[in-house]
C-alpha cells in the first residue's frame, strides 16, 4: 500500500491495514534481512537468550531480537565486541538486531545511578567502578555493537512517578535525542544503522503530547519511534479513550484524556515503525497491535519459562503443579515448536521443571513460538480482513469462562471491536485479568 524509503538500509513498507482497528501489516527490510510487522522481539539482554543458541532461535523463524547496550558495554566490553566484528558475529546471530540504549537501567538499577544533564553516572553492579553513560557514548557503544536499530538514550523514570521529575525527564529525553542525532550523523553510521526516538512523559497526556510534538519535529533525524516508560506498574485501564498497559498488580486509574499507547500511535507518523517497549503478555500485544503498534519486546515469555510456566492459547500453564505429573500429552498438541513436536510430555516437564535446565530450555522454545504464533496469526488476519474476528476468537479461547479483563474490553472498543457483542455468556472482570494458575505444588 505505502512504500517509504527512509534511508539505507531500512525500507519500511505498509502492506495491509485493518478496516476496523488501527492495526497494520508492514515489511521492514534492514541490513540483515526482512522482518514482518507486527512482531514480538525476544530479549537477549547479554547477547544470549538464556539456555538457547542463536541457531535455535533462528530455526524458530525469529528474525529480530534485542540486546542491551548497558550490559554489553560492561561485559564483554567494546574491546571484545570490536575484535569479534560486532555483536552479530560475537553471538552468531544472522538476523536483525535492536539494541536498547541503556536508559531503562536508570530505573532498574536506580540505586547505582545518578542522573545529570551530561548523562547517567552508574556504579557497575559487578565491580562498583563508576561509568558515565552520555547520549553520545550510548550511540557510540551501539555503533560498535553494530545493531540494525539503535535507540536514543532517554531519561527514564518509573511510570508511577508523578510531579516535576516526570516533566524534567521528558524534556531531558528530547534534549538527549538532539545529542544522539548529532552523534549518529557525525559518525558516518547513518547509512548502516537506524536511530529510533523514544517518547516519554509518564502517564500525563499533556507531557506525552509535548514530547510527541518535539520528537515528530525531529523526524528527519530518526527512522522510527518507540513508546517508552510504560512497563513499570501502570494501570491497564481505559477511561474514555485512555489506555495504559501494565505488568504488575498495583492499580492506578487514569481519569481522563487520551493517554500513552493510543495517544502516541494516533499521532506518530504513519510512515515510521512504532515500537512499544516492555510489552509481553499476549493480551497486551494484541491490544497494542489493534491500537497501531508494530513492534514489542519483553523478558516475560523467556523469564516465565524458567519458572515452569508455559504459554498457551488457553492461558498460561503452570507445569510445576502436580496435576500435570501424569499427563503424557505435550504442552499443546497443535503447537509446532520443537518441544511439542517432539512429544515432550507435561509429565516429563513437571518431573524436571526448576530442577534440570533442560526443562527451562524446552519451555523457553515453546513460549517463543507461542509469541510468534500470536503475532503471526494477527498479521494473517489483518491481510485477510478478519482481524476483529481473530481478536474475538483469541480472547474467547484465552480467557474462557474466567471473564475478559475490563481494560481489554474498553481498549478494543475504542478502535471499534466489542468482545462482548453477540456473546451472551461473556462477562467482564475488573483489574488486569491476568489468568494464572496460582496454587501450591500439590494442586
Amino acid at each position: 500500500m505505502t512504500s517509504v524509503f527512509l534511508r539505507r538500509p531500512m525500507h519500511f513498507e505498509i502492506v495491509a491495514k485493518c478496516h476496523t482497528t488501527k492495526a497494520r501489516v508492514s515489511r521492514m527490510t534492514l541490513a540483515h534481512g526482512v522482518t514482518m510487522l507486527p512482531t514480538f522481539m525476544p530479549v537477549a539482554t547479554q547477547a544470549a537468550i538464556k539456555g538457547l543458541t542463536a541457531q535455535q532461535i533462528e530455526a524458530l523463524g525469529v528474525t529480530l531480537i534485542l540486546n542491551n547496550t548497558y550490559h554489553l558495554n560492561l561485559r564483554p566490553g567494546l574491546e571484545v565486541l570490536n575484535a569479534a566484528g560486532g555483536a552479530h558475529k560475537f553471538q552468531g546471530w544472522n538476523g536483525n538486531l535492536l539494541t536498547d540504549s541503556g536508559g531503562f537501567q536508570l530505573v532498574s538499577l536506580s540505586k547505582f545511578t545518578t542522573i545529570t544533564e551530561e548523562g547517567a553516572l552508574f556504579s557497575s553492579p559487578f565491580t562498583g567502578e563508576p561509568t558515565m553513560l552520555t547520549p553520545e557514548e550510548s550511540i557510540s557503544i551501539q555503533h560498535a555493537i553494530g545493531a540494525d536499530i539503535i535507540m536514543q538514550l532517554d531519561d527514564v523514570v518509573s511510570s508511577l512517578t508523578t510531579g516535576s521529575r516526570v516533566e524534567e525527564a521528558m524534556e531531558r529525553s528530547v534534549r538527549w535525542l538532539d545529542r544522539c542525532i548529532l552523534q549518529h550523523e557525525k559518525s558516518g553510521k547513518k547509512g548502516q544503522q537506524n536511530l529510533f526516538a523514544i517518547v516519554q512523559g509518564g502517564l500525563d497526556p499533556q507531557l506525552r503530547d509535548r514530547c510527541l510534538d518535539a520528537m515528530i519535529e525531529r523526524r528527519n533525524g530518526v527512522a522510527g519511534y518507540a513508546i517508552g516508560g510504560l512497563s513499570g506498574g501502570e494501570e491497564k485501564g481505559l477511561s474514555g479513550t485512555t489506555y495504559c498497559p501494565r505488568t504488575c498488580s498495583k492499580h492506578h486509574q487514569m481519569s481522563s484524556g487520551e493517554c500513552n499507547i493510543k495517544q502516541c500511535a494516533d499521532k506518530l507518523p504513519e510512515e515510521r515503525p512504532r515500537y512499544s517497549m516492555g510489552i509481553g503478555f499476549a493480551e497486551d500485544l494484541l491490544v497494542c497491535v489493534a491500537l497501531g503498534v508494530d513492534m514489542a519486546d519483553c523478558v516475560f515469555p523467556t523469564r516465565t519459562a524458567r519458572f515452569g510456566v508455559a504459554l498457551t492459547h488457553k492461558g498460561p500453564v503452570n507445569l510445576k503443579l502436580s496435576k500435570h505429573a501424569k499427563d503424557l500429552k505435550p504442552i499443546d498438541e497443535s503447537c509446532p515448536c520443537p518441544t511439542c513436536r517432539d512429544g515432550t510430555s507435561r509429565a516429563m516437564l513437571n518431573h524436571i521443571v526448576t530442577h534440570e535446565t533442560a526443562a527451562a530450555h524446552a519451555i523457553t522454545l515453546h513460549n517463543i513460538v507461542f509469541q510468534a504464533q500470536v503475532m503471526g496469526r494477527a498479521r494473517e488476519a489483518i491481510i485477510a480482513g478478519t482481524f476483529p474476528d481473530y481478536l474475538c476468537k483469541f480472547f474467547a479461547e484465552y480467557f474462557g469462562d474466567t471473564g475478559y479483563p475490563e481494560w481489554c474490553v474498553n481498549a478494543l472498543r475504542s478502535v471499534g471491536v466489542d468482545l462482548l457483542e453477540g456473546n451472551e455468556k461473556a462477562k467482564m472482570i475488573p483489574g488486569s485479568g491476568a489468568k494464572w494458575e496460582y496454587a501450591s505444588l500439590d494442586a
